[in-house]
Order: structure tokens, then C-alpha cells, then sequence
């Protein structure tokens, strides 16, 4: 009786030592079906963040203007620009995230001042990375 109990718990050891081809093959489907799905999503994620970064850059300056008017009772002219800023209000000024300049114009078009980034293609309008970047448009965010 003792030879079959061994006998029995051998043949269940070497069956269950390793994965059968079909078992691979599944997970790798699995893992490739996963990939397509999520790989798509990460590639965008680079261009998403420039454009949060850029809101963020401009929400940023907006405050460091708000605080510029605190002091001076006013805020600064187009002429005086952004420049204004460097110092008190701003350690320095900081470029868009594609490497552009933020700009300024008191009084604003749109709102009070307008601060803006025209995005990738450093062009006015544009859809997506290319679309314009303003305080006007972050308002609600």
C-alpha cells in the first residue's frame, strides 16, 4: 500500500512541474491584448503633461501678479512685461514647456490681463498641444 501512495504522489510531482505550451501561449495573449490597450494611453501622456504644465506656469504667474498689484497698486504695463515680476514676485521667469516664453498684455483682451502660451507650434490657435494656453481659458479649472 505504501508503494501506491508513492507512486500516486511522484506522477502528481511531475505533472505539475512546469507550464504546457498552451498555458504560455495564453498568458502572452493576455499580455499582448493588455499592451495594446495600455501602451496607446502612456504614449499620449508626454504631450498631456506639457499642456498641464503650461496651466500650472500660467495660474503660477497669474498669483505673482495678483501679489505684484498688492505692492504697487497696479499691475504691470504691457511695455514693463512679465520682466516685472523677476525678483520680488518670481525667482525668474519661466518658459513654456516647449521652450517659448509665456506671454503678457495689460489690459488683457480677454480678462483683466491676459497671460498665455501658444502651445507647441508657437502659433495662435491650434488644437491640442498646438491650441493657445491662457488665464482666460483656466478659469473653472
Amino acid at each position: 500500500m505504501k508503494r501506491t501512495t508513492l507512486n500516486r504522489c511522484n506522477s502528481r510531482r511531475q505533472r505539475s512541474r512546469g507550464f504546457t505550451l498552451i498555458e504560455v501561449l495564453v498568458v502572452v495573449i493576455i499580455l499582448g491584448i493588455l499592451a495594446s490597450i495600455v501602451v496607446p494611453n502612456i504614449m499620449d501622456k508626454p504631450g498631456q503633461a506639457k499642456i498641464t504644465k503650461a496651466k500650472s506656469d500660467v495660474r503660477a504667474i497669474e498669483s505673482a501678479l495678483n501679489m505684484y498689484k498688492l505692492e504697487n497698486h497696479d499691475y504691470p504695463s504691457t511695455d514693463e512685461g512679465l520682466e516685472a515680476l523677476v525678483g520680488k514676485e518670481l525667482p525668474r521667469l519661466p518658459k513654456d514647456p516647449w521652450d517659448n516664453p509665456y506671454f503678457y498684455l495689460y489690459p488683457g483682451q480677454n480678462g483683466v490681463f491676459d497671460i498665455y502660451s501658444l502651445g507647441r507650434d508657437g502659433a495662435q490657435g491650434g488644437e491640442g498641444e498646438d491650441a493657445d494656453i491662457g488665464n482666460w481659458s483656466l478659469e473653472g479649472e
